[in-house]
C-alpha cells in the first residue's frame, strides 16, 4: 500500500508536574564513557500499537490524550532529566569540551497528538515495516541534537481503529533498558491517575543514576567544535524492512539445535537466533569465502561489571561485542559453531574487559562513527526481546504490536522484540538491501527455523 500522510493535530510541551528540589534540578549529571561515545548516532525510537476499544464503549481521544500528558508530567517528577536538554562547556586549557546533561533551560519532554487513516490490520499486515515511520518524532536526529531538541518526544498517532504511541528517546541519555522502565512507570502512572490514586509510583520504576567506579569523573573531550567529530548517516533509499515472528516452538528448536551441534546447554535463545540471522544474512550476501564477517551485539554492562549497577540504573551503560568469522567459516560450520562464538564474544566481556576499554578510552576520548558500525559485511543487532515492552498497556489492554522508526537503520541492522504471544517467543524486525531480503526470505535454513522445522540430531 502506498504510505498515508500522518497529519498533526497539536504539539505541546510537558514538564514534571512538581518542581524539583535546587539540589536536585540545578545540578549537571556528567555522562560516562559508555554514553559519550554514542554522541552521533540516532535517537532511539520504539513504539506500541494498540486497538482502540470497541465501538459499544465509551472512548474519547481528546481525554484520552489529556490522561496520558496527566500522567506523563506526573512521571516526569521521577524522571526529571528527561525533561532537560544536553550542554556544553568550552575548557581554554587544554582546549577541550565537556557534554552533559542539564536537567534545567529546557521547555520539557515533546508531546505531538497525529492522525492518520490507516487501520491496527494495515499495519500488522503490510510487508514494508517503513509504514510506521512516520508515527514517530525526530526522525533522522542525532544524540547530539538534544542541545537543541528534546531529550524525549512522545508521539501519539490516532489510527482508524487504533492507538500508536511511539517514543523517541536520546540515545546518549537511556538504553532500552532506561527506555522501558520509563514507559512501564508511565503506564502506571497513567493507571494510577485514572484511578484517582494519586501520582506515586514503586521505587523501582524511580530514576537512579548510580556513579560507576571508574566513570565518575568530568571527561574532557578533545574537541573545539563539534564538527570535529560530527557525522550524520542516511539510510539507504532502498533499504527493505521485515518484521518476522519466531514462535516460542520454533525458537526453542532452533537453541536445542545449536547446543546439540556443541555438545553444549550454554548457548540462549537470542545467541542462537542471533547466529541463524548472521548465518542466512551472509549467505543471502554473496560475498567471496575469504571476507571477514562480523555480528556484533549490544549488550548492557549493568551486570557485567563488579559490582553490578542496581537494575534501576538510568542511563546508557551498553556496548557492543563482536563475534567474527570468515564467510567460508561461516558457512562449513553449522548453527551451533556460530552461535558458540557469539556466546564467547558474551561470556568474554567481562568487569576486567570492560575496565580495560574504560581506561585505554579515558587515556584518549573519541566518538563513534556510525559508519564505522554498519559496515557492507556485518550484521548489528540490537533491543531486546527480554524487555517488558507487552506489559505497557496505558489503559488500552495489552498491545498488539511493537515496532521501531527509521532511526539507526542500515542494511543488516536486526532490531530484537518479545514475541506478542509471550512464552520465550520473538519478534525480529530485519533491515537489508533489496537483492539480499529476497534472498533470505528463500533461504532454506531461515524459512526451516522460522516455520519450526529444523532437525536436532541426538
Amino acid at each position: 500500500m502506498a504510505h498515508p500522510i500522518v497529519t498533526r493535530v497539536s504539539e505541546c510541551f510537558i514538564k514534571p508536574s512538581h518542581h524539583l528540589s535546587p539540589a536536585y534540578s540545578n545540578q549537571p549529571i556528567h555522562l560516562t564513557p559508555f554514553e559519550l561515545v554514542f554522541l552521533t548516532a540516532n535517537y532511539s525510537q520504539k513504539g506500541l500499537l494498540f486497538a482502540k476499544p470497541p465501538p459499544n464503549q465509551y472512548f474519547s481521544i481528546a481525554e484520552y490524550l489529556d490522561c496520558l500528558r496527566r500522567a506523563l508530567s506526573a512521571t516526569l517528577t521521577h524522571f526529571y532529566p528527561l525533561a532537560g536538554r544536553l550542554a556544553t562547556r568550552k575548557e581554554a586549557n587544554p582546549p577541550s569540551c565537556v557534554i552533559y546533561l542539564d536537567p534545567e533551560n529546557s521547555p520539557g519532554v515533546k508531546f505531538v497528538h497525529a492522525t492518520v487513516n490507516v487501520t491496527v490490520s494495515d499495519v500488522l499486515t503490510s510487508s514494508d515495516v517503513p509504514l510506521a515511520h512516520s508515527f514517530f518524532d525526530l526522525n533522522n536526529a542525532i544524540n547530539h541534537d538534544g542541545h537543541t531538541l528534546p531529550l524525549l518526544s512522545v508521539q501519539v498517532t490516532e489510527l482508524v481503529d487504533g492507538i500508536f504511541i511511539g517514543g523517541s528517546i536520546n540515545h546518549v541519555v537511556a538504553d532500552g533498558t532506561s527506555f522501558w522502565r520509563f514507559m512501564a512507570a508511565w503506564s502506571e502512572m497513567f493507571r494510577s491517575n485514572i484511578g484517582k490514586n494519586g501520582d506515586s509510583i514503586p521505587s523501582s520504576r524511580v530514576y537512579t543514576r548510580t556513579a560507576i567506579e571508574g566513570c565518575d569523573h568530568i571527561i574532557n573531550l578533545p574537541y573545539t567544535h563539534h564538527d570535529q567529530f560530527i557525522e550524520r548517516l542516511q539510510s539507504p533509499l532502498q533499504l527493505k524492512e521485515r518484521f518476522f515472528d519466531f514462535s516460542s516452538y520454533s525458537i526453542s528448536k532452533l537453541k536445542a539445535k545449536a547446543n546439540a551441534e556443541c555438545n553444549t546447554q550454554k548457548i540462549s535463545s537470542l545467541q542462537a537466533v542471533s547466529a541463524l540471522l548472521w548465518r542466512c544474512i551472509t549467505r543471502a550476501r554473496r560475498a567471496p569465502p575469504d571476507t571477514e564477517t562480523t555480528c556484533k551485539l549490544a549488550i548492557s554492562n549493568r551486570h557485567r561489571l563488579n559490582p553490578p549497577l542496581p537494575d534501576d540504573y538510568f542511563g546508557n551503560p551498553v556496548q557492543l561485542v563482536r563475534g567474527t568469522a570468515t564467510v567460508a567459516e561461516l558457512m562449513d560450520h553449522g548453527l551451533g559453531w556460530a552461535a558458540l562464538r557469539l556466546h564467547e564474544a558474551v561470556r568474554n566481556h567481562d568487569d576486567t574487559t570492560v575496565r580495560k576499554w574504560v581506561c585505554s578510552w579515558s587515556k584518549s576520548p573519541s566518538i563513534m562513527k556510525m559508519s564505522g558500525v554498519f559496515d557492507p559485511n556485518s550484521v548489528s543487532i540490537g533491543s531486546s526481546p527480554r524487555f517488558d515492552m507487552y506489559g505497557c498497556e496505558f489503559g488500552l489492554g495489552k498491545a498488539v504490536a511493537t515496532r521501531s522508526g527509521c532511526a539507526n537503520k542500515a542494511d543488516g541492522k536486526i532490531t530484537m522484540f518479545p514475541g506478542k504471544d509471550g512464552g520465550g517467543s520473538m519478534g525480529v524486525e530485519v533491515c537489508l538491501l533489496p537483492e539480499y531480503m529476497m534472498a533470505m526470505e528463500y533461504d532454506e535454513e531461515f524459512i526451516s527455523a522460522l516455520n519450526g522445522e529444523i532437525k536436532v540430531e541426538a
